[in-house]
């Protein structure tokens, strides 16, 4: 026979959330249908930009949307209807059932009451409790969040933004709730006082078993507190999954931006912003990412997409399905004939780039990385397995000659230019062969490829022969050569190794910055782990013809002395 306690509803149910703020004659949208569950003892992250609707969701949750501003949906509190509740039985609820720790500190706590004052008038406010007894309790919860206890006698302005942060979680765990909201638990915290908070959450969780949403645009401490995660944009939930794996391969195009620009999740990369900015005020019915992201098709424009399964532990918001695979190696296998031997290259290699993607391929000389890049771009054909362009077979020498297509740069410019064409007719020349726009049109898109890459565009630089260009002007110019043609994936086979540093580093640069506008997918390869550690989003090592291992470049170069190629990554490929 089931006891109470095993029938007892332990799941938080939010439905269709909605809040709608009323500025003058304008209405704006700041949360449009949010759903979860979220059962006691576990925890939700909520992660999206400012002014993606995470605080605004919080506050419809506690039931604090004020007139003539407005929420709508439905909140089911571990089987009791909350939000449909009138306001004398919400705030029976409201901070014992249900609390939640603020942001700012200092516009939450009273500048002219001690802490102890405040949690003791919190404590009184819930039961009947002496004022001894509320003071001891005080003192008690301040030392559960980490404090010493000699804070009660301090007023704000006397401690620490770290302490007050404390304090805020001190007064939210006062009540004993079932179900705490954090709203940004560690802004403002150096990185020493963020881990000790985040340990001091996971404890108290721990001990009072509530269940825990977390809401920060940090996304680390989202990996740090949460289960799962839900990606917040426009009001809109447009991803969500558990915490690990969306982190590893987020599968929305904001979602990866977002992680690109995280400086926690990356601290060896270069950090590159999304394009634009979300601006609240438009109206229209299509994807609120529209105009922002660089795979969108015309439905996005049209119509709102659903937040739908894609996997058995993934949902997202995108007409698309998520970030589109735009090449993909299948099962990969190449011999070459030397005299009477067959000397495998590649064994069975696989690879999948999406869209705006960077794979960085590494691995030591001879290990098929050059083979691999010139199977995938059409240059030869493998003995075994097949190459897809966005999801279909093609003939992939044709890809290379139209536009958006597969561009190859190759790692020797000294050798992939000739030294008898100008500037001018070696980057056109691919245009010109493939009956691309007319001659004015084609020195207007070379024109314009040079600025991009930094070039000069003038007619003398025009005119050169590429036989008068330095190593690095010519390596920009054969990147050109391939981004005049616009294409969805360019591979770059060592096309850093012959420059010095300096060249080096601005070759990059301006190829990631490009990327970034562009869309592009772009596979990396290299035997530098450095220079694979500053680009890339995923990292592919190949070893012997095989993939050796796959996945998130962060994860592996991070955690290096746990990876299946731990020698190789502390060589750090040295020998290529």
């Amino acid at each position: 026979m089931q006891s109470k306690e095993d029938t007892m509803d332990r799941t938080i149910k939010a439905s269709c959330l909605k809040v709608q703020y009323q500025t003058g004659n304008y209405a704006v949208e700041a949360v449009r249908g949010a759903s979860f569950t979220l059962r006691e003892g576990k925890s939700l992250g909520i992660v999206g930009e400012s002014g993606s609707g995470k605080t605004s969701l919080a506050l419809a949750l506690m039931g604090l949307i004020d007139k003539p501003h407005n929420s709508s949906g439905e909140l089911m509190l571990f089987g009791e209807s909350y939000l449909g509740l009138s306001e004398v039985k919400q705030k029976h609820h409201r901070w014992s059932t249900i609390a939640m720790m603020f942001q700012n500190s200092m516009e939450v706590l009273n500048p002219v009451m001690t802490i102890g004052d405040q949690l003791t008038e919190k404590l009184k406010e819930r039961k009947t409790i002496s004022s001894g007894q509320a003071g001891r309790e005080a003192e008690r919860l301040l030392q559960l969040t980490g404090l010493e206890g000699w804070e009660a006698k301090a007023f704000p302005h006397q401690l620490s933004g770290g302490m007050r942060q404390r304090v805020l979680l001190a007064m939210a765990i006062a009540p004993k709730p079932r179900f705490l909201i954090l709203d940004e638990p560690t802004s403002s915290l150096d990185g020493l006082a963020k881990q000790d908070m985040i340990r001091t959450i996971l404890s108290l969780q721990k001990k009072m078993d509530f269940a825990m949403l977390v809401i920060s645009h940090d996304v680390k401490l989202i990996g740090g507190l949460t289960q799962e995660v839900m990606v917040m944009y426009g009001g809109h939930i447009i991803e969500k999954g558990f915490t690990d794996a969306v982190m590893e391969k987020p599968m929305h195009p904001y979602t990866r931006g977002l992680f690109n620009a995280s400086v926690e999740l990356s601290p060896h990369k270069d950090l590159w912003g999304i394009p634009g900015e979300y601006n609240g005020n438009e109206v229209h019915k299509g994807c609120a990412f529209y105009n922002r992201c660089s795979q969108r098709i015309s439905l996005c424009c049209e119509q709102t997409p659903e937040l739908k399964s894609v996997s058995i532990e993934r949902e997202i918001a995108c007409h698309q399905k998520g970030l589109i695979n735009v090449l993909r190696g299948e099962a990969i296998t190449k011999h070459y004939q030397i005299g009477n031997r067959s000397i495998p290259a590649l064994r069975k290699a696989c690879m999948n780039l999406r869209h705006g993607e960077t794979i960085a391929m590494v691995g030591p000389s001879g290990s098929g990385k050059s083979t691999f890049a010139k199977i995938l771009a059409g240059f030869i054909q493998p003995d075994e397995g097949q190459v897809l362009f966005n999801e279909k077979k093609n003939d992939l020498q044709q890809l290379a000659c139209c536009e958006g297509g597969v561009q190859l740069v190759l790692q020797d410019p000294f050798s992939a230019l000739s030294h008898r064409m100008t500037v001018e007719e070696v980057i056109s020349e691919p245009l010109k062969l493939n009956g691309i726009g007319n001659e004015l049109s084609r020195c207007k898109r070379v024109k314009e490829t040079l600025k991009a890459l930094q070039l000069d565009d003038c007619e003398a630089f025009l005119k050169r022969y590429t036989s008068s260009l330095s190593g690095g002007q010519r390596q920009r110019v054969a990147i050109a050569r391939a981004l005049v043609m616009n294409p969805k994936v360019l591979i770059a086979d060592e096309i850093t190794s012959m420059l010095d540093v300096s060249t080096q580093a601005n070759v990059l640069r301006l190829l990631k910055g490009l990327q970034n506008k562009n869309g592009f997918a772009l596979l990396f390869i290299t035997h530098d782990l450095n220079l694979a550690r500053k680009v890339a989003d995923q990292l592919l090592i190949l070893d012997r013809g095989s993939v050796a291992e796959e996945g998130s470049a962060g994860r592996i170069l991070q955690n290096s002395d746990e990876s299946q190629c731990a020698d190789m990554l502390k060589a750090g490929l040295a020998d290529g």
